[in-house]
């Protein structure tokens, strides 16, 4: 089926992109490597109706003050010396009333956005673009598999808020350990099965493809979201359509990062 005929087909919507120059008014630790920083400022026009949806964050060199940039053909113009270096987080939640906008940071200790979001405070400034884009998948299918690790975190939780009651999910999330886990609020019918590293490194574990290969999934037709460290999400992706039958029309693996490589990712 095509776009139009099938009822149950993602649907892409574009947004208008703009940059904001927000103001940190809260810092809150979720778990001990996850913080979540709450930022305020123009919101207008603000749009993430998509669960995966993500911004830009610009994280400017040491000394430079975060400020906004006009966009060209090329994309942002920053002038020479203070181009940032940017990185792209999934809105946790936002209130365009309110022009709040929550992110939450993983403390792996390393990289631009992670250095940041440890020493972040009260008062600072954070420059964000986006989301330029959206994509909506329809509550239509007889069950929901949700599979990532902490990365992914934002992106699941949002996606098990905003399902119905009737909605059946599976959601398979890798952490380190119990003390990471999240609470995920919502009325849908969730399983969720965490897979703890205790103390492995972040993609070095074949956590999350070892548990999916032993689950039984439900009957119907399923749409599955993978995202996480890249290898596991092409690898899980693998397994969903050729061995346990998935359209793949309805699998969407994103790779948010790959073990080894500073800013690697895939379109998501």
């Amino acid at each position: 089926m095509d776009a139009i005929t099938d009822p149950r087909a993602p649907q892409r919507i574009r947004h208008e992109t703009r940059m904001r120059l927000l103001e940190i008014i809260g810092v809150t630790n979720i778990t001990p490597t996850m913080r979540r920083i709450t930022l305020k400022g123009d919101m207008t026009g603000f749009a993430a109706p998509g669960h995966a949806d993500h911004i830009k964050a610009f994280f400017f060199p040491q000394g430079v003050e975060p400020k906004l940039a006009p966009i060209g053909r090329q994309g942002t113009e920053f002038a020479d010396g203070e181009r940032p270096q940017m990185r792209d987080y999934t809105p946790r939640q936002y209130d365009l009333d309110a022009g709040t906008l929550d992110l939450d940071f993983v403390l792996h200790g390393d990289g631009p956005a992670s250095s940041w979001a440890a020493q972040a405070s009260i008062g600072q400034k954070l420059v964000i673009g986006g989301p330029r884009g959206s994509l909506i998948v329809p509550a239509a299918f007889d069950w929901y598999l949700l599979v990532g690790d902490e990365t992914a975190i934002p992106a699941l939780a949002r996606r098990i808020a905003e399902l119905p009651a009737a909605a059946r999910v599976l959601a398979v999330i890798e952490v380190d350990n119990p003390a990471e886990r999240q609470s995920f609020p919502g009325t849908a019918d969730v399983s969720l099965t965490h897979v703890y590293r205790n103390g492995a490194p972040a993609g070095t574990t074949s956590l999350i493809l070892d548990r999916i290969r032993t689950m039984r999934f439900p009957p119907g037709t399923a749409y599955a979201f993978v995202a996480g460290e890249a290898s596991m999400s092409k690898a899980v992706r693998t397994h969903l359509t050729e061995t346990r039958g998935f359209d793949p029309e309805y699998v969407k693996a994103a790779g948010y990062w790959l073990l080894g490589t500073a800013d690697a990712k895939e379109p998501h």
